[in-house]
């Protein structure tokens, strides 16, 4: 079983004035220091126990790949250490440093060996990491023909060829295609049931909800939060639009979740509910169930446009519908300080049992980015029961009709 232990740790570059004075420091050693520290992580603290999954998030320069590159030893720390137990497989760039000149199998050989590999295991698991990278013939030319989507296939599937006890992959994955997206996170799946430690870096929302216990947020190379990944998720959304001087609470729920409120205040929800077909309140419902969701808003000053959003997220925090008014075309135009709306929004609740919760957004795009007046999860929690339909697995009610005809 593997473990990852970050202890204070921080990276900083030197930054020098002029080439001159980086030459002068290193002919005058002892002398005064002529270069500033330019620190790009600081103060980075916390620890994978065995079997975890933890996802990294953060903006694009936020100190992400550097953190990674520093716990798999391929850049040393300026402050702080890293320990790691087990062994250790990472995908970190795209081919893994592939030679372009050599082919997918010799590189599968280097990399094999790189990763502690003997040449005769690489060779007796060759047929499964070609079986699994689906590249073909291709995996006797050169790699400088691959596309990205060929080089990750073909990195992947040696970086997992054996279930490491520590796995480690940055955003390598994205630049591959559906099919192969859903098949390597199948056996990232897998490696967790079995044990593996997982550190993953992505920006995608629906991956880390689905296979994290645990998320890290990082910003200006400092940890800005840690904990459930639907509540750290949650707060870098409300930090996307922070350009807008919005404020950013958040909350402990009675049930122990974190509700996260941003915005810039403008307006807000003063109430939500969800209500049956003749307009009473209700907390669970059945499967297709008739509803309406009555959300209730104020404008605190003139808002020239304003938009009401909406979304419904499963029990991972991974949004299952969502939509707005500006995308039905029916956004509030010019609308004065003081006035109150009532939105009633009717669907039929085509969705598996489980617990769901409700988002919501007033902006005047289709977007929080441009304008965030007020930006509320966990907004409402309802729950769906089967109390009539036949058993289905999943989160959506599409009922099928099936037609059988013998040949």
């Amino acid at each position: 079983m593997g473990t990852i232990t970050v202890s204070n740790l921080g990276k900083a570059y030197k930054q020098y004035p002029t080439r001159w004075s980086r030459l002068a420091e290193w002919l005058m050693p002892g002398h005064k220091v002529r270069h500033s520290l330019k620190w790009v992580l600081q103060d980075i603290s916390f620890t994978v126990a065995p079997g975890e999954a933890v996802g990294i998030i953060g903006i694009n320069g936020a100190g992400k790949s550097t953190l990674l590159k520093m716990i798999t030893g391929t850049t040393q720390p300026t402050t702080g250490s890293v320990n790691i137990s087990g062994r250790v497989a990472a995908l970190l760039e795209l081919g893994m440093g592939f030679h372009p000149d050599f082919t997918g199998r010799q590189n599968a050989f280097m990399a094999g060996q790189l990763l502690g590999y003997s040449v005769e295991e690489i060779a007796s698991l060759m047929p499964e990491i070609e079986a699994f990278a689906e590249i073909g013939d291709y995996i006797d030319q050169p790699v400088r023909v691959y596309s990205s989507g060929m080089q990750m296939r073909l990195a992947f599937s040696v970086a997992t060829a054996r279930r490491p006890d520590v796995l480690i992959v940055d955003e390598a994955l994205s630049v591959g295609d559906a099919y192969f997206q859903h098949k390597s996170f199948d056996r990232i799946r897998e490696f967790r049931k079995q044990g593996t430690t997982l550190l993953l870096v992505s920006h995608d929302k629906a991956a880390i909800q689905s296979i994290c216990d645990r998320a890290i947020l990082l910003n200006s190379g400092r940890l800005a939060m840690e904990g459930n990944p639907e509540a750290v998720m949650d707060y870098y959304n409300a930090m996307l639009a922070n350009h807008q001087n919005q404020s950013v609470k958040q909350e402990v729920c009675p049930d122990g979740k974190v509700q996260t409120v941003s915005g810039t205040g403008e307006a807000r929800v003063t109430a939500i509910s969800l209500t049956n077909d003749v307009g009473q309140p209700i907390e669970a419902i059945d499967v297709g169930q008739a509803v309406s969701f009555r959300i209730e808003i104020e404008a605190l000053t003139a808002i020239d446009r304003l938009v009401l959003g909406y979304g419904i997220k499963d029990r991972l925090g991974q949004v299952i519908y969502g939509t707005n008014t500006d995308l039905k075309n029916q956004p509030l135009l010019n609308v004065a300080a003081g006035s109150q709306y009532i939105f009633k929004i009717d669907f039929p609740a085509n969705l598996g049992p489980g617990t769901y919760s409700v988002q919501t957004a007033l902006v005047s795009t289709d977007t929080h980015l441009v304008n965030n007046y007020e930006w509320r999860d966990l907004a409402l929690v309802f729950n769906v029961i089967n109390i009539n339909k036949p058993h289905f697995a999943g989160c959506a009610w599409i009922d099928p009709q099936i037609e059988i005809l013998q040949v």
